[in-house]
């Protein structure tokens, strides 16, 4: 065993990485020193606030603990309890960013009854009812009786699929399971070489409920597809975007999932589509991702109210606690408030104050906010509510699975 030298027992070298350490720093410190460990965070919000802040958080946790870095993200704890925390260290070492959970933060319990995360069983679950119902309708398909018959189970059978279709954006599904499905309609259209050899048969049950699936189904798509919250911008916008890109979020609630927060309800989320999926190649890394990196131009005239740029990025399927938005750019055009999400680190070109013109250069596709992968978060809102987007570029309605191609 090495001994230590004198300056090393007298100096140990601190636990965890910089940024916990410079927070526990922060939080322990009498509130008059704050201003010198964290000067750009009391600038921003000011003493009060922050002294507040703060409070609110002693508040949650109690006597303060430990603030240990995790998967989800810095972790305050104390006798009270936990809270999530965000940070970003200057060159000096000071803070110069700092966000903290206005909620107590639950630890997610280490073994699971079900061997898939949570998340993922309604998505499975409805996976294998579609494939049970398909399997089902295509053995009515061939063992049907008379035409009639095999009218209603088809179209049951399209029902189905224009729903699965119109929901669950078919591009960014991996290419296996868009294969396995393209091969059930083919199964079931084959079935039709039966049809000049069987009895008409008499308008049944069977057709008139399956008729009545496929109009509700198309009914249901193309409301979502075509919802308006009838809340326009004052003038549209240019698409931020050049080349191919498709609409991962968009459109009405059966589409976006954005459509339940106000402001955020007629945003769309857009990435590329690759061979897997979003990915070019196999792998998660960043690089992978066909969205990555790709230029991002201002949608319109306007000042910058907000921009940031130093927001680490996600690990894609990972979420650890940080700035919703992430690396952002929100614009002001007088008229509503334009915003652009989750851009590349490093990759931002304007400050806040700044004035831009349309199609100027502000930053690139990036993974870093409340992001699993990377991708660009548009939308508009004007006193808090969101507002429908339109494009000079782009006619239409953007929604879950439109593919847009722009020259620019």
């Amino acid at each position: 065993m090495r001994d230590l030298t004198p300056d090393a027992r007298q100096s140990p070298r601190p636990a965890g990485p910089p940024e916990a350490v410079a927070l526990r720093r922060f939080l322990a410190a009498n509130p008059d020193d704050w201003s010198r460990l964290a000067p750009r965070v009391a600038e921003a919000v000011g003493a009060d606030v922050l002294r507040r802040i703060v409070g609110a958080t002693t508040d949650r946790v109690g006597e303060l603990g430990t603030v240990t870095d995790s998967p989800d993200g810095l972790i305050i704890s104390g006798s009270r309890g936990s809270v999530r925390a965000w940070v970003h260290l200057g060159p000096g070492g000071e803070i110069d960013g700092l966000l903290l959970e206005g909620a107590r933060y639950t630890p997610p319990r280490r073994r699971r009854l079900l061997p898939v995360p949570l998340t993922h069983v309604v998505p499975l679950t409805l996976f294998v009812l579609f494939v049970l119902v398909v399997l089902w309708d295509i053995r009515s398909l061939w063992t049907a009786a008379d035409r009639t018959g095999w009218l209603g189970d088809m179209a049951t059978l399209a029902a189905v699929y224009v729903l699965v279709a119109g929901r669950s954006a078919p591009a960014l599904q991996p290419r296996p399971l868009r294969r396995a499905v393209e091969a059930g309609a083919v199964a079931a259209l084959a079935s039709a070489w039966r049809l000049p050899g069987l009895p008409n048969g008499h308008v049944a049950e069977g057709l008139v409920s399956g008729v009545v699936l496929l109009a509700g189904a198309v009914w249901l798509v193309a409301a979502a597809r075509l919802h308006r919250w009838r809340a326009p911008l004052s003038r549209p916008l240019r698409f931020p975007l050049e080349g191919t890109w498709y609409v991962g979020q968009g459109g009405g609630r059966m589409l976006n999932h954005h459509a339940r927060i106000p402001d955020q309800r007629g945003a769309v989320d857009l990435v590329v589509p690759g061979p897997l999926g979003t990915r070019t190649r196999r792998g998660r890394d960043l690089a992978s991702y066909a969205a990555y990196g790709r230029p991002v131009r201002s949608p319109c005239d306007g000042r910058v109210i907000s921009a940031a740029d130093t927001v680490q990025e996600q690990k894609p399927g990972e979420i650890r606690y940080q700035p919703l938005y992430g690396n952002h750019v929100f614009l002001d055009t007088g008229r509503e408030i334009v915003k652009l999400a989750h851009l590349r680190p490093g990759s931002v070109t304007v400050r806040k104050g700044d004035t831009v013109r349309a199609g100027q250069l502000l930053g690139e596709v990036g993974n870093s906010g409340n992001t699993t992968e990377p991708h660009l978060h548009l939308h508009a809102e004007r006193d808090g509510v969101g507002l429908d987007l339109e494009f000079t570029d782009v006619p239409g309605r953007l929604y879950r699975g439109r593919v847009i191609r722009n020259s620019g």
